[in-house]
């Protein structure tokens, strides 16, 4: 991307640091909202969305929830009320769309606007992402590059959109897909367009690809391998998404390959993987909900940390017990802890931190190469790892399964 051209976003947040260095806009006035925004400029919402979270990270304006978005002054004279490198970004709630990723510089020394990379994520709805997102800020901070991560709300069309808005405005993205049942058409455009993108925590079969993901496979294995050791032969596994994908597919073969290892028949009643899970509210006849009351499973692999904890909810409300009753690993780690801090639960480290790192470490590694010269595809595997904590523990009905023999040596031996 060109370094003289102002791009949009810029001339809308030079419009008003203008208004408001000139005392046009005035600390505590009202901002025009999104819609009005749009037709002034004649723009994308993206592309407002993008100038108002910068003008918030900066300290410019800040939003109040429920009533709109107002000045906030001249960072520089706020006598430090607001940190104009704020952490979170503040952006009006029908933008959709998440903040740039907060850098120390945001501007060259030249005075030149710095190269962005754009990151395309569903969402931040645990600190899974949170952790994605660290390693991504590390390697591109590095760099002299600025993250600007935009939000999909898991949207396929508003996947689309924002890969046509994004791609004018960065120098390279990063994406990680939205659940589907087929491929993005934008992201193969991309690809046949030689435009520089890396996958994350997602390849798309058949089509070669830079993508940085876990061994979904080696991950559900370790998983299984720990609650076998534990006694447990009746396990599930649950994902709440009904659009298959191949991270979960991945994790699915894994699981089941793990068990035919052991000899153990795949009991399809245990393979819960078409239902949605919202919040605490699923009744009585929800598969999972039906599942755990009846006490079909033992134990519970689950392929988010989110879903893992409402297992446990769901756990608790039927009158079971973790881990005496029932024994659960998460994908992810639920807390925001660091693997050093003793956190509730038994999960599998995917190094998202360090699936984030690599990501930026190939985007960079790609917009550094030579023009002109034929890079291959690097499908980037990381090698997950099973963290043992207190939500597993062996399976209560283990002792059932004692050969007779063992029980007439030990009622032999019983006083």
């Amino acid at each position: 991307m060109s370094m003289d051209r102002e791009p949009l976003y810029v001339r809308i947040q030079n419009h008003f640091k203008d208004a408001i260095r000139a005392g046009r806009l005035r600390e505590g006035d009202k901002i025009p909202t999104e819609k009005e925004l749009l037709e002034q400029f004649d723009v994308s919402r993206i592309t407002v969305a993008n100038a108002l979270g910068e003008l918030a990270r900066e300290g410019w304006i800040h939003r109040i929830p429920g009533r709109g978005t107002y000045v906030r002054g001249i960072p520089g004279e706020l006598g430090g009320s607001f940190p104009p490198k704020a952490d979170v970004v503040e952006i009006a709630a029908d933008a959709q769309a998440a903040a740039a990723v907060p850098e120390p510089e945001p501007e060259r020394a030249d005075g030149g606007v710095r190269p962005r990379i754009g990151l395309v994520i569903p969402f931040i709805g645990d600190y899974f992402a949170i952790r994605l997102l660290t390693g991504m800020k590390e390697a591109l901070q590095k760099a002299g590059y600025t993250l600007l991560a935009m939000f999909t709300f898991n949207d396929k069309e508003r996947e689309k959109e924002l890969i046509r808005e994004l791609r004018d405005m960065v120098e390279a993205l990063i994406i990680f897909p939205v659940d589907a049942d087929v491929y993005n058409e934008e992201i193969i455009a991309l690809k046949m367009n030689g435009y520089p993108f890396v996958l994350i925590d997602r390849y798309l079969p058949g089509v070669e690809t830079n993508t940085v993901h876990a061994d979904g496979a080696l991950a559900a294995k370790l998983a299984v391998e720990h609650l076998w050791d534990l006694g447990h032969r009746r396990i599930a596994i649950c994902a709440d998404t009904p659009v298959s994908t191949a991270s979960v597919d991945d994790r699915v073969n894994g699981f089941m390959a793990a068990l035919a290892a052991k000899g153990a028949m795949i009991n399809p009643a245990l393979l819960l993987t078409d239902f949605k899970v919202n919040g605490a509210e699923a009744g009585p006849g929800h598969p999972l909900v039906r599942t755990i009351a009846s006490r079909a499973a033992t134990a519970y692999i689950a392929l988010n940390s989110t879903l893992g904890l409402h297992i446990a909810a769901h756990a608790k409300a039927t009158g079971l017990e973790v881990p005496r009753d029932l024994s659960i690993v998460t994908f992810d780690n639920p807390s925001r802890g660091s693997l050093d801090e003793q956190g509730t639960f038994t999960y599998i480290d995917q190094n998202e931190g360090g699936i984030g790192r690599r990501a930026g470490e190939l985007i960079l590694e790609i917009l550094n190469g030579e023009k002109n010269r034929l890079v291959p595809y690097r499908r980037i595997v990381m090698e997950p790892r099973l963290i043992v904590r207190g939500t597993t523990g062996a399976a209560p009905d283990a002792v059932s399964r004692k050969s007779p023999a063992t029980e007439k040596e030990k009622t032999a031996d019983s006083p």
